[in-house]
């Protein structure tokens, strides 16, 4: 993995892509970022970056967070996060900047394929309808079985709730990714990140963006979009047999 960058989400929206056609996009406030710490396999036994968002109060911080700021010669930040680099050359820490300089958006470019780290929605105690998705009873009158959790064991054998068996519990506000979202555009001078789809979490929760763990799903997905006005050229020219022409394509 190599470095990502830490952001806001501000909302949903939806905009025209470069061929027209509507997408929803979620912006991202992403930075500016600054980088607080370098760990290394010798001192630490991992490769790994400690990248800081969004400053705050100095007296809303404790004191052994203060020290660990002022070692970077930073302001205390509140979203603290590590990215850490593999071995096979995608990040080092060699390439990354030195402690207390900052990252922006510029780290992404359009078309690029990211993941998406946040804390989804808390829902609450929910019922397992709502949670898991299992079927209802009978909605018609008599029926005295609509919306329960259903048969949990026989009471002679196994006596007992079978394990993973869906029930009623609490529900989301848990670490949620979303894999292999494309960047639609970037703002620089605002720092806005605006990816294709929806992301984890409400609005102005702290998300993670880094490069996409599934290379070879976002580099096939970029090979159809690069051919595919090319095979729709050719889907075109085809020549149609008047006899065999549906209703669709012949005349």
């Amino acid at each position: 993995m190599s470095v990502g960058l830490l952001g806001k989400k501000l909302g949903m929206s939806q905009i025209f892509d470069q061929d027209g056609s509507l997408v929803p996009v979620t912006y991202i406030e992403a930075g500016p970022c600054y980088i607080m710490q370098k760990k290394t396999s010798e001192s630490d036994g991992y490769d790994a970056v400690q990248v800081g968002f969004d400053e705050k109060r100095e007296k809303n911080t404790t004191k052994p967070l203060m020290g660990h700021f002022k070692k970077a010669s930073l302001s205390p930040l509140r979203f603290v996060r590590e990215f850490r680099l593999d071995d096979n050359g995608n990040g080092s820490a060699e390439s990354v900047p030195e402690i207390g300089q900052q990252l922006s958006v510029d780290l992404f470019k359009v078309g690029d394929h990211v993941d998406i780290v946040g804390v989804s929605k808390g829902r609450g105690f929910a019922s397992p309808l709502k949670r898991w998705h299992v079927k209802r009873g009978p909605e018609t009158h008599g029926s005295m079985y609509h919306r329960r959790a259903g048969s949990q064991g026989a009471s002679s054998y196994p006596s007992r709730t079978w394990k993973n068996k869906h029930g009623a519990g609490h529900m989301g506000a848990q670490r949620a990714t979303a894999v292999n979202l494309v960047v639609i555009e970037t703002v620089k001078d605002k720092n806005l990140v605006i990816v294709r789809g929806s992301i984890p979490g409400h609005n102005n929760s702290y998300v993670m963006i880094r490069k996409t763990v599934r290379g070879k799903k976002a580099q096939h997905q970029i090979d159809l979009l690069t051919t595919r006005r090319e095979r729709q050229a050719q889907e075109a020219a085809k020549t149609v047999n008047p006899l065999k022409a549906s209703k669709k394509g012949g005349k």
